[in-house]
């Protein structure tokens, strides 16, 4: 499909490393609240376009596979894959605290990417799988780990960068919360 295909529909682009939730995310955007048809979820390879309509308005979501073959094609082609975008979507699984170092990598590149670009793109950070009884589940995730995630985010991200930042979680229906 080319961009043309999706004139008239809200471009709603989903980045992160791979297994941040970026699909289930999608999932839960267009409706889904089936969650154990989730756990069959395979990686996305390169990106999927999902369309759909809700309330009178069609959507278009790219899922961009998170796998390190395809970020370096994303970041080299990035104005070709946001053009037209409506609301982009960083994704941080925050249950993933080994591979912060390379989600805060990837961010700075594609927040660079949009400043250069001046792009004014509706930009949402979501630290992702905030789940509900997270602490009983992993007990190594304590709210000082996420709040040093938090000031690290804030420190690469520019202050002239305007963005939104979220916890969220799939379960109880898709739910954020400012933070």
């Amino acid at each position: 499909m080319t961009q043309r295909d999706y004139e008239g529909t809200k471009k709603i682009v989903l980045m992160g490393l791979d297994n941040s939730g970026k699909t289930s995310i999608t999932l839960s955007l267009m409706g889904l609240k089936n969650i154990p048809s989730f756990c069959s979820l395979k990686p996305t390879k390169q990106f999927f376009i999902n369309k759909f309509k809700m309330l009178e308005t069609e959507f278009s979501i790219w899922d961009f596979g998170g796998q390190e073959e395809f970020r370096k094609d994303y970041l080299t082609n990035f104005k070709t894959y946001i053009k037209g975008t409506d609301k982009f979507i960083y994704i941080i699984d925050i249950q993933d605290t080994k591979r912060y170092d390379q989600a805060l990598e990837y961010l700075d590149s594609i927040v660079n990417l949009l400043e250069k670009d001046n792009s004014s793109v509706d930009f949402s950070i979501f630290l992702h799988k905030n789940d509900p009884d997270l602490s009983i589940t992993n007990k190594e995730l304590t709210e000082e780990i996420i709040d040093k995630l938090v000031s690290n985010l804030k420190e690469i991200i520019p202050t002239t960068f305007k963005y939104n930042l979220f916890k969220t979680s799939i379960y109880t229906i898709f739910q954020k919360s400012k933070v």
